[in-house]
């Protein structure tokens, strides 16, 4: 079993920056693909960013040239660094292993 655990969120003004991190533990050995997904309220839950054990990375169209995501393997730790936020930004996000471990999730809101 993979244990996730985000930290980093908060209350940003529009054009701030926050950053995300992921820790993961337990069967860990096993991890290729790292990732984050967000879900506004009232709507589905979709990929930010996702990021493989090569350091290949994939980003959603409304986030690209924005937001960054890396990872330490030497932490077990992925991050997710958030530029020129906006308002449509606001939900909450979620990190995911393997397409299957989901963390508890942390609100990001940004005002204008």
């Amino acid at each position: 079993q993979v244990q996730l655990v985000e930290s980093g969120g908060g209350l940003v003004q529009a054009g701030g920056s926050l950053r995300l991190s992921c820790a993961a533990s337990g069967s860990i050995f096993s991890i290729n693909v790292m990732g984050w997904y967000r879900q506004a309220p009232g709507k589905l839950r979709d990929v930010v960013a996702v990021i493989n054990s090569g350091g290949s990375t994939h980003y959603g169209n409304s986030v690209s040239g924005r937001f960054t995501i890396s990872r330490d393997n030497t932490k077990n730790t992925v991050y997710l660094q958030m530029n020129s936020l906006k308002p449509e930004d606001t939900a909450v996000y979620y990190c995911n292993a393997e397409g299957r471990h989901w963390g508890q999730g942390t609100q990001v809101t940004v005002s204008s």
